[in-house]
């Protein structure tokens, strides 16, 4: 099977990046990506950017090299609210797409089971949060299904993040869970490179792979298809817009 897209890529505006946006976007064109959406770190990360690289952001052409050019930030959930560090201001008049997901050096206080899946509940009820990014985290145990019946309540993508078998050790078995869950509930899934530099630009393999054993189909991965991409996210704008104005 082959993905259409990957919906979280971080270039040197991260701080720990080590490409730019160009070199992100030649390197998904020349792997026959549809869509690449660019994910930096959201305020609150060590080394992240400051928000005017978000709001600036409009100054990207909307197709590179024939790859469609996403706008968006993996930000960070900061408590059990489901607040993330990324304001519904730049969200609703910049970006295309959030990620959210917990990180080293933000500031999150969940110290255990309950209050991650607290956090990361609340995360997926945040109607700015599109994905949930290194969910299998084993640093932030939830309760994987607890979680997984969230996304599916409110329509949210649930990351299989295939930089996590190296970075994040001890997270196969926590990712399979997901997964093997994800696939009994139908809920959506993004299978995404999380790169850190162009060369890993859409490398799904192994959470593909995972995936796959796992029985989940084609048609409940995210990415497997630019016109799904697409409905989703404007699916959820449409939703965020009558919050607002019911606000």
């Amino acid at each position: 099977m082959k993905l259409e897209a990957d919906l979280h890529v971080h270039t040197t505006a991260s701080g720990h990046g080590y490409s730019t946006i160009k070199e992100i976007v030649e390197s998904a064109s020349q792997k026959g990506l549809k869509i690449v959406a660019i994910t930096d770190h959201g305020l609150q990360m060590p080394g992240a950017p400051h928000w005017y690289h978000f709001t600036n952001m409009i100054s990207l052409p909307r197709v590179m090299q024939g790859v469609e050019v996403l706008r968006g930030v993996e930000a960070n959930i900061l408590d059990m609210r489901g607040n993330i560090d990324m304001s519904e201001r730049v969200i609703t008049d910049y970006l295309d797409i959030v990620l959210a997901g917990f990180h080293n050096g933000v500031g999150y206080t969940g110290t255990n089971i309950d209050e991650n899946t607290q956090a990361m509940i609340a995360a997926i009820k945040n109607p700015y949060v599109h994905i949930i990014t290194h969910p299998g985290n084993p640093k932030y145990p939830v309760d994987v299904e607890e979680v997984v019946l969230a996304a599916k309540k409110h329509n949210k993508a649930l990351e299989i993040n295939n930089s996590s078998f190296t970075v994040r050790p001890g997270s196969y078995t926590f990712c399979n869970q997901f997964a093997k869950l994800a696939k009994k509930h139908n809920v959506l899934v993004c299978i995404n490179s999380d790169a850190h530099i162009c060369y890993n630009v859409g490398e799904h393999t192994n959470a593909l792979a995972l995936a796959l054993q796992a029985g989940i189909r084609k048609e409940q991965i995210l990415n497997a298809s630019a016109h799904r991409i697409a409905d989703f996210l404007a699916f959820h704008k449409q939703q965020s817009e009558q919050i607002a104005l019911a606000q």
